[in-house]
């Protein structure tokens, strides 16, 4: 996919109004104290317009008793007013402020809380067709926004516009003279801002994509550094990071350059304000027609009146990014879910193990014109061990997916003891397997919580189970034994890995068991250590085993070759040996068409199988997996 790097331009919603209506909607629960929210917060905006005027009060009373004494008392009365105004406006703002977190801390628990709940609902195909950074983005990125977004937004969008709508009133009532000059100087700002704004976004824009371009670079190169070296490429990358590097640099200083602008630009914008009503105000004052108290009180309704402007535009900002990212929580809230199956109350009391698929078809819901499994058909008896062949491609891991109900049929029943798994809940189905597959998962926590992973187990049975796995002796040379705490610096490889996850399995005591290239991705010896696990693991039960190695299957009862989402042959081992070879050396190019039972297996020192010997017209044939046919 694209290369992104940490940052991330706010994207605009596709649909504003959707967004934020889905987002009131989702919030209807605490509309009320959103409401007593704004409220407040309106309300100690109006409380600290009104102070100017009385500082007005105060400046006249001061400017006339020069000459015949200062009435203290009037003034004493006018500052008793004052703090209670502003006391009252900052004990208004310190509430809003305390109910918005409570209420964003509760918006991101919940939402978080329901998009997990979604996860857990949403059909298995959703995960097919979207990454997990995606869904992960979701989870924490976009609620994230839409809490820190929205905190204070809402709030101050309604306190900067009754800010600015009380300060435009007080200053008209006071001298509509010197209101229209305060305007006129805001109005100014307020246009400069939007050219500023308009002319860098471009950058600001590009800075984002000259970052995650010049990010995903280090990345890639990181990951391929070995590459590099061995290929002498090192100047060619050189080359490119500094080409990435400097687009950054240029980028970064034009939007810094602009954006810097800002401050000091809404500085000026300001201090002309203050010179324009002093000027103003001395001409007016000098004609009698204000005192000098207006003056004062103009200017401080300057920068009450100017301030809501670019607080009101950082608050949109805020707002169109919480819509952005509601949007997509929102967009994944609504995926189709998996059907109700509270009405199903169908179950197996006595488990044999026998599983019958009964032409089985399937298509993915999104391609329904390209049928992936074909009219299949088997029968497997309780505990076999039936092994699922074939190229890439061929439909196994559907077949399995099939049969675990991660997606539905599209024609067709499978049957466990002869109950259609159609009519038992996902959950009973589930209750039935146990899945050992080839990318093993442990999560941050003891060995012992990994073992027995949301099962009930006690010690006994989870250190019976490591014995029975071949990790016990393992898991005792580790620091603290089963209660060493598997993380990123725990000293695991791949095998072990592997082994812990059989002995999960085996805690789990499923009575059907899958296996999906379990020892594909480790070395032979490793492979032995978890091919007898295994064999442990499968005693008794009845097995699916997807795999291409012949060590892995050569216990199995059964053979299924899948190819095009059919069974195109079905053997015992012996027969199918030489079959394997056959399938392998056709996919590496090379071509022969013997396909006789094999009379001896050829086996190396570890005893693992590389081979077959066969006997056919043409005389005695030797099949290697490497090396093809060798006469």
């Amino acid at each position: 996919g694209p290369r992104r790097g940490p940052g991330r331009v706010a994207e605009k919603p596709h649909n504003m109004r959707k967004a934020m209506s889905d987002l009131l909607h989702y919030c209807r629960r605490d509309m009320l104290i959103i409401i007593l929210s704004l409220i407040l917060a309106a309300g100690g905006a109006v409380l600290g317009i009104l102070g100017p005027r009385q500082i007005s009060r105060i400046t006249d009373l001061i400017a006339g008793g020069l000459t015949t004494g200062i009435d203290m008392a009037a003034i004493a009365r006018i500052g008793f007013l004052l703090v209670g105004l502003f006391g009252c406006s900052a004990l208004f703002s310190f509430l809003q402020h305390y109910i918005m977190a409570g209420f964003n801390q509760r918006l991101s628990k919940r939402m978080r809380k329901d998009i997990v709940e979604k996860i857990n609902r949403l059909k298995l195909s959703y995960f097919n067709f979207h990454e997990n950074g995606d869904v992960l983005s979701r989870v924490t990125n976009d609620v994230d926004t839409v809490s820190a977004s929205l905190s204070n937004s809402l709030a101050t969008i309604v306190s900067s516009a009754a800010q600015f709508i009380g300060c435009l009133i007080m200053m008209v009532i006071t001298n509509w003279v010197m209101a229209a000059t305060s305007v006129f100087s805001t109005v100014l700002a307020f246009f400069l801002m939007i050219t500023i704004v308009n002319s860098s976004q471009k950058y600001f824009v590009a800075r984002q994509k000259n970052l995650g371009n010049l990010n995903g670079y280090i990345e890639e190169m990181y990951t391929g550094h070995d590459v590099i070296r061995i290929s002498n490429a090192d100047q060619t990358v050189k080359d490119e990071f500094d080409r990435l590097n400097r687009a950054v640099k240029e980028s970064n200083f034009k939007s810094q350059f602009l954006g810097g602008l800002m401050q000091p630009l809404m500085g000026f914008i300001g201090n002309f304000g203050y010179v324009a009503v002093c000027v103003v105000g001395a001409a007016l004052a000098m004609k009698g027609t204000i005192t000098f108290g207006v003056i004062t009180a103009f200017m401080i309704y300057v920068r009450q009146f100017q301030s809501p402007v670019q607080q009101i535009g950082q608050a949109m900002t805020n707002i169109q990014s919480a819509a952005a990212a509601s949007e997509r929580v929102f967009e994944f809230l609504g995926e189709d879910e998996l059907e109700d199956e509270s009405g199903k109350e169908q179950k197996i009391s006595r488990v044999r193990g026998e599983v019958e698929f009964n032409h089985v078809k399937f298509a993915y819901p999104d391609k329904p014109e390209e049928t992936i499994i074909h009219d299949f058909s088997a029968h497997v008896y309780p505990g076999q061990k039936v092994a699922i062949c074939g190229p890439t491609g061929a439909g196994k891991t559907t077949l399995v997916n099939l049969l675990m109900r991660f997606y539905e049929t599209t024609g067709g029943d499978i049957l466990i003891d002869g109950v259609n798994i159609r009519d038992m809940k996902r959950s009973e189905v589930h209750d039935q397997f146990g899945m050992v597959l080839q990318d093993t998962w442990l999560f941050e926590g003891t060995v012992r919580d990994n073992i027995k992973y949301s099962k009930e187990a006690t010690d006994e049975k989870v250190i019976e189970a490591a014995k029975a796995a071949g990790i016990h002796h393992f898991i005792m040379t580790m620091p603290d034994g089963y209660d060493t705490v598997l993380d990123e610096n725990a000293n695991v490889s791949a095998g072990q890995k592997q082994l812990i996850t059989i002995a999960r399995a085996m805690v789990e005591d499923a009575p059907f068991l899958i296996l999906d290239e379990a020892t594909s991705s480790v070395d032979t010896r490793t492979e032995e250590l978890i091919q007898e696990a295994m064999d442990r693991l499968m005693a008794g039960r009845t097995s699916f085993i997807i795999a291409h190695r012949l060590s892995t299957i050569r216990h199995c009862d059964r053979i299924l070759v899948l190819d095009g989402g059919s069974v195109i042959e079905e053997y015992g081992f012996a027969v199918f040996a030489p079959h394997l070879f056959r399938l392998h050396a056709e996919e590496n190019g090379a071509q022969f068409v013997y396909n006789s039972p094999a009379e001896q297996l050829v086996q190396d020192e570890s005893g693992a199988v590389t081979g077959a010997i066969c006997k056919t017209d043409a005389g005695y044939v030797k099949y290697n997996a490497s090396k093809g046919v060798v006469l």
